[in-house]
């Protein structure tokens, strides 16, 4: 006998063994008990969530001879045919292969035939997202008012395309993507039939794998158990099978980042590669890392959110006091896009190792309007000649005799415009108007002139930096300085970038102003 696939061998055959969907179970039943069944059906939700299997259950139910609790007895006749795909009264359509309207003339035809044996009829229209306009059209007047013996169960996994007349014609029922753990015992009751053993963290990660897919969850499995015929199915296993990596890398990867060791990210990148490990998943795997670090550091009961054996917990715990929130709320950002991109990219490496040095070197991340600014604050600073203090490079001796230096501070821009000294005069006021974030890291930062009408802000810090410079927080400086000043005042944000203290290369404003000294124009 040739073998059959798991998610075929143990496919329910009652409404009990559907497992993750009672809310459409209970309904059912409850219609079937009450002989309240109606005409037209739509089931909808992701793939692998039982709706086809749902609708094969509720075709035996409704011509069921001996129904039990409205489920299907399973041994009269007509359970028995339709199990076996052999009923005549049990019709079931690919809208992908059938998506014409000669194909739904053809339905419209075959309805006015009574059954030959039990009840109903019952018309199975699988992905019927799939037909056409025609097509839909064509079914509508059907659908609306069909025989008393036929019922028509549409499944789709796109629900968004079916016409808004279809929809309003039928008892619309979501089902929803099954948890882990619902998975994760179905698989163990499966395995002990198959006698194969298993680790629990094996099943649990096919399950979490799965992504709410009892069928994709069963075919993960069936991969795996072939793979390691007769063996015992490890963790280990699973993630050489699914070519995905373990959690340790992760953290590895994570303190290599930390510590900005981009020599070091790239090399353990190559090594999850010269492991055969698909990128893709490895991508996902580490955005939902970064994301479990992110809610322990949330809130103290995310154990159930989290889904993870209390070890696991207690090391993510440890982790995620490594690295601040707003760290890896860019972390996430980073990933996420990654994960877009890799889908439809032929060099996922390349993708990869540029988001590593993203995020090891934070003031390497800029976008086009960015770049702009900065070229044109070089081209402004070349142009205007603020003097830069150099590196002497001359003995003191050899240097005698030549003019001294004249201090920055000399170098005077020749007008401050009056809305930007207001704003230094009341910046201790203005951070007391911001959000505590804001105003902790524009404590530390100090202020100069920008060019006209141009508050520059410098700092110390590149995580202050790149906060500050996204647009809203940008912004959010700007309105508060312009509630203060009653004028808008144009806000840039500079990291000092220079390895040389403030003093030496900016005019501090602070000082300028509060010194109140009064320079006019020429």
């Amino acid at each position: 006998m040739s073998y059959t696939a798991l998610y075929r061998k143990f496919r329910p055959q009652e409404f009990e063994d559907v497992k993750g969907q009672e809310h459409i179970v209970t309904t059912l039943k409850n219609q079937i008990k009450a002989d309240r069944i109606g005409h037209a059906y739509l089931f909808c939700g992701t793939r692998g969530t039982g709706k086809t299997t749902a609708a094969k259950i509720f075709a035996k139910a409704v011509n069921c001879e001996h129904p039990v609790d409205g489920s299907p007895c399973g041994t009269c006749e007509a359970c028995r045919a339709i199990a076996a795909g052999n009923s005549m009264n049990v019709i079931e359509i690919d809208a992908a292969s059938n998506n014409g309207v000669e194909n739904i003339r053809q339905i419209r035809e075959e309805v006015e035939y009574a059954p030959t044996e039990g009840k109903y009829k019952v018309y199975i229209i699988d992905e019927v997202h799939m037909l056409s306009i025609g097509a839909f059209n064509a079914l509508l007047k059907t659908l609306e008012e069909p025989p008393s013996y036929v019922i028509f169960i549409l499944a789709t996994t796109e629900v968004h395309k079916i016409p808004i007349t279809i929809l309003s014609r039928c008892q619309r029922y979501d089902f929803h993507r099954i948890s882990i753990e619902t998975i994760s015992a179905r698989l163990t009751e499966l395995l002990e039939k198959e006698k194969v053993a298993a680790e629990e963290k094996a099943v649990r990660y096919i399950a979490k794998a799965a992504d709410g897919s009892m069928r994709d969850a069963l075919s993960l499995l069936d991969q795996c158990i072939a793979f390691y015929l007769g063996e015992e199915l490890t963790y280990e296993h699973v993630l050489e099978v699914l070519g995905a990596v373990d959690t340790e890398v992760f953290s590895s990867l994570l303190r290599r980042i930390l510590g900005q060791d981009i020599v070091g990210a790239i090399e353990q990148l190559e090594e999850i590669i010269i492991q055969g490990r698909e990128l893709g998943q490895f991508v996902t795997d580490f955005t939902w890392y970064l994301r479990n670090l992110l809610l322990v550091q949330s809130s103290d009961d995310m154990e159930e959110v989290l889904d993870m054996s209390a070890e696991n917990l207690a090391l993510l715990k440890e982790e995620a006091k490594m690295v601040e929130a707003e760290t890896l709320f860019r972390y996430i950002r980073i990933f996420s896009e990654l994960s877009n991109q890799v889908k439809y990219s032929s060099q996922k490496r390349i993708l990869i190792e540029i988001a590593l040095i993203k995020l090891c070197r934070p003031q390497m991340e800029r976008d086009e309007a960015s770049v702009l600014e900065r070229i044109s604050r070089i081209e402004k600073t070349l142009e205007e000649g603020i003097p830069v203090a150099s590196v002497p490079t001359q003995s003191s001796s050899a240097a005698a005799g030549q003019p001294e230096a004249k201090p920055i501070k000399k170098e005077l821009p020749k007008a401050i415009p009056e809305d930007v000294q207001q704003a230094v005069a009341a910046w201790n006021s203005i951070l007391q108007e911001l959000p505590g974030l804001m105003k902790g890291y524009l404590k530390s930062a100090r202020l100069t002139l920008g060019g006209d009408n141009v508050l520059m802000v410098v700092l110390e810090d590149e995580m202050a930096a790149s906060y500050l410079n996204m647009e809203e927080h940008k912004k959010e400086l700007e309105d508060a300085i312009a509630r203060r000043v009653e004028s808008q005042v144009d806000v840039r944000i500079q990291l000092n970038e220079t390895n040389r203290p403030f003093e030496e290369t900016y005019v501090d404003l602070k000082d300028v102003i509060h010194m109140d000294i009064t320079i006019e124009d020429e």
